[in-house]
């Protein structure tokens, strides 16, 4: 490596391999059924359910789920993740936690996995993690590397890196990541209709690549009870990564055909599981 351009060119390949990766462990299960009436909004007792999206997203990828939440008497708060790195993105996280009374349900999508596991380690409101198509590294963990132990991922040949400047009088830039929009729905989003990809890839957020560098912290699911959906279709975290994960953290776990965007494909499955971590929390 020469100097920052090689530094960056490093960070870019290690990004782009874990990505390739990207775009709930008890014994898996079977898909869960869709969840019927509920109590309507409003509802006192119950805990907050704050959800945190991932990488070429922003907190309206929530909203299928936010809204059937919401009909259950759910109190939702969907976080805008900063994908300015896993370090950055997991202290925003953290102060938006530390503002939310009483206790909460955080779930996690995708990067937004491995956010949320950092997050709540400081975060003591946090009483469930509910992992979705997610990221669920240890602590000590790269995302690029982990990623890199179950291959298989269709994302990275669709990946396109743009330079782009840091904020300083010395003109360096950094590099931030999207999937091509001719690409994201065979490869992010296959069950989704294309109607509805199409707008999601042209709203796509960037993710800083170093996301895929910084090494995680800590890992909130070592004393914080979690819940899984692995989504069985998924061609952006391969399901053998996401059962891995789920298997280690000792995660309760659902399996889903779906995409890697269940919160559109499934979004019933995903209230049904989130419901299923909050019923264990008591307010």
């Amino acid at each position: 490596m020469t100097g920052r351009s090689l530094s960056r060119r490093h960070t870019l390949k290690t990004a782009a391999g874990a990505a390739a990766a990207l775009t709930v462990a008890a014994a898996p299960a079977a898909a869960t059924t869709a969840v019927g009436p509920g109590a309507g909004p409003g509802q006192a007792g119950k805990p907050t359910v704050v959800l945190v999206h991932g990488a070429f997203a922003d907190a309206s990828s929530w909203n299928p789920v936010t809204e059937r939440l919401q009909q259950y008497g759910h109190p939702v708060i969907a976080v805008a993740n900063p994908l300015r790195g896993l370090t950055h993105d997991a202290a925003h996280v953290a102060a938006r936690l530390a503002a939310v009374p009483g206790p909460v349900v955080l779930a996690g999508h995708s990067y937004g996995g491995a956010v949320i596991t950092q997050a709540a380690a400081t975060a003591p409101t946090v009483k469930a993690l509910v992992y979705v198509s997610a990221f669920i590294p240890d602590a000590g963990e790269i995302l690029g590397e982990l990623a890199a132990r179950f291959p298989g991922s269709q994302l990275e040949a669709s990946l396109v890196p743009v330079p782009v400047p840091v904020p300083g009088p010395d003109g360096t830039t950094d590099v931030d990541l999207y999937i091509r929009p001719d690409r994201y729905h065979e490869v992010f989003a296959q069950d989704v209709p294309l109607t509805t990809t199409r707008v999601l890839a042209a709203g796509q957020r960037p993710l800083r690549a170093s996301a895929f560098t910084d090494r995680v912290s800590s890992a909130a699911w070592h004393t914080v009870p979690s819940w899984t959906l692995i989504s069985t279709r998924d061609r952006g975290i391969v399901p053998e990564l996401q059962r891995f994960q789920a298997s280690r953290a000792r995660s309760r776990t659902v399996e889903v055909p779906s995409s890697h965007l269940p919160m559109y494909s499934r979004p019933d499955a995903v209230v049904a599981l989130i419901r299923s971590a909050a019923r264990t929390v008591t307010p």
